[in-house]
């Protein structure tokens, strides 16, 4: 090792596994601000960097990919890479990914003309489902029944448009649900004053989203969707219960950890589209078809980590099933600084037994 692993580091993200990793194993790292103005100086000594950037941040979303590719016309290997995350949060680059390279994604329909988008809305078959761009969560994702709620959101898409952030009411919803579930609903209660004071600010500095439409086909059938996440050769799966009286599984909450309910098809897809867009860490949502063959909704580079975690074990690119527990971010480190090294010297283990689920 030439240099230091340079790490942003933001509390409960990606970054505190990742600082503790290189402690335990007296790996050189240094702490650096993606965000600062000298951040190409900051990373002459480095020979990687790891940034486990969010979509709910303003700043992170502007500056990130810019970091990213300049760090890599430096010789830096980062985490994520320009192949990673180029698309992330942003459903109009992953249209035209998987469509580039032939994945099996559900249909979908994007305009950037208002007249162009009603003569669609006016010939095509509902339900369709609309989505913004932006947003995780299945947050801004609306099932449309008919022309006219079609007609009515396009109208609105080339006017006053729509923010990306959710608003107050399902926000509280969605934090109320997941501390019930945590048995924290008085820590969440007592926090509501500054949730909704980030929210106030992120409506300000995120904008609208608007000169453009995007429906996709609703795939009926599903009571889950299947998540697929992919970290180098691994596989991780789970499924997500369909909410009640809702068509989204997305933000559910509602997950389930049973290999036997996991479709290897969906594994196989996931290692091949993964291979094809040469990212580091992809994680894909999945509905099937009235032909039963696997769809992709929309895929992420990053995820919640426990989620991932708490799966019994993972499989590799052969489909041979590996038990135990692990976290991706130790994954995500590891194979960076083997990719950094050219060598194999770094790897992790799987818990036999689960440690806290308290890392994101």
């Amino acid at each position: 090792m030439t240099g230091h692993v340079a790490i942003h580091h933001r509390v409960k993200s990606f970054s505190d596994r990742w600082i503790a990793y290189c402690e335990t194993h007296a790996i050189p790292y240094k702490a650096v601000n993606c965000l600062d103005s000298d951040i190409i100086e900051q990373l002459t000594s480095c020979d990687c960097l790891l940034w486990h950037w969010s979509h709910g941040d303003p700043r992170e979303q502007l500056a990130a990919r810019h970091v990213i590719k300049a760090a890599e016309a430096m010789g830096v290997k980062v985490f994520p890479n320009s192949s990673t995350c180029w698309y992330f949060d942003d459903k109009l680059a992953q249209k035209y990914l998987l469509e580039a390279i032939g994945a099996p994604f559900v249909p979908t329909y994007v305009s950037y003309d208002l007249h162009e988008a009603l003569r669609w809305i006016d010939q095509a078959s509902y339900p369709k489902v609309f989505k913004l761009r932006r947003g995780a969560g299945s947050s801004n994702v609306k099932l449309v029944r008919s022309a006219a709620e079609a007609r009515a959101l396009a109208e609105r898409a080339f006017s006053a448009g729509f923010s990306p952030v959710p608003h107050y009411g399902q926000d509280a919803v969605k934090r109320y649900r997941s501390a019930q579930r945590r048995g924290d609903l008085l820590n969440v209660i007592r926090r509501l004053p500054q949730a909704l004071t980030t929210i106030r600010g992120k409506k300000k500095m995120m904008g609208y989203e608007k000169g453009y439409v995007y429906f996709q086909d609703f795939i009926p059938g599903n009571n889950f969707d299947t998540r697929v996440t992919v970290i180098g050769d691994r596989a991780f799966a789970y499924t997500r219960n369909v909410r009640p009286g809702d068509f989204r599984a997305s933000g559910s909450g509602d997950v389930v950890y049973d290999a036997e309910r996991i479709n290897h098809k969906c594994l196989e897809i996931a290692f091949a589209v993964a291979r094809k867009v040469g990212s580091q860490s992809m994680a894909f949502d999945f509905v099937v078809g009235e032909d039963q063959q696997p769809l992709i909704l929309e895929v992420s580079y990053c995820y919640i980590a426990r989620l991932v975690y708490s799966c019994f074990g993972y499989w590799d690119a052969k489909l041979n099933r590996h038990e135990g527990h692990l976290w991706p971010q130790d994954a995500i480190l590891t194979d960076l600084l083997n990719d950094a090294y050219g060598s194999e010297q770094y790897s992790v283990r799987p818990d036999t037994v689960p440690t806290v689920l308290s890392s994101r």
